[in-house]
């Protein structure tokens, strides 16, 4: 589990593709404190396990389902990344419960400045924002963002001065594309309560079409 507090850019020092994997070696310094191997890193919002470290690497591996759902199987060497090292006793827990578990990817469309902030937009799959809303949670490459607004493919975040110099979107532009996270406790109400709505209304149109 992790916060959506990132705690440094990292950057892709080699990628290796094998068939069945591809093995990413980031380089990186603060997310190595205490580092063993088995730990999970979040990368860019994705959940890794350490496979390998030295004093400025870390390895780690990602099959290819991975690489099909996030943004993961796009980054080439010198590309920076997001990183968050998993929750443990004494870290403070400054954003929301994050999984690790990408949802959906998006891509900025539009950067809009808002004072000394900047407002994203994103494009994401139709109906997808259905798990967001206005004031709520959403995993933006790892980070924990506040929705501003959202539409049926469309949803916006506002980025302060420090995000923008502490994320890689904040130093990406328009065509970016983003691994996003909702939050899990959407999805578990539209689980509890989908099916059971589902079936209430089977039965209302039962009754009515029994009059």
């Amino acid at each position: 589990m992790f916060t959506g507090i990132v705690e440094e850019i990292g950057t892709v020092a080699s990628v290796e593709t094998r068939e069945g994997a591809t093995r990413l070696d980031l380089s990186c310094s603060g997310v190595l404190e205490g580092v063993q191997v088995g730990d999970s890193i979040g990368v860019c919002g994705v959940c890794l396990t350490v496979t390998e470290f030295t004093a400025g690497t870390f390895a780690c591996e990602a099959v290819p389902e991975t690489l099909r759902c996030t943004n993961l199987g796009r980054l080439r060497k010198g590309d920076r990344v997001n990183l968050e090292r998993a929750v443990t006793e004494g870290r403070p827990f400054g954003g929301h419960y994050v999984q690790g578990h990408v949802d959906d990817i998006a891509e900025v469309v539009e950067i809009t400045p808002d004072g000394e902030a900047f407002t994203y937009r994103f494009r994401v799959t139709p109906g997808f924002t259905r798990y967001l809303v206005p004031k709520g949670f959403v995993t933006v490459d790892g980070a924990s963002l506040t929705v501003v607004e959202a539409g049926e493919d469309w949803f916006t975040v506002t980025l302060i001065p420090h995000s923008q110099e502490n994320l890689v979107m904040g130093i990406e532009g328009v065509g970016y594309v983003v691994n996003i996270e909702v939050d899990v406790m959407g999805k578990y109400v539209e689980s509890f309560v989908g099916s059971r709505l589902e079936s209430l209304e089977a039965r209302l149109a039962q009754l009515e079409a029994a009059k």
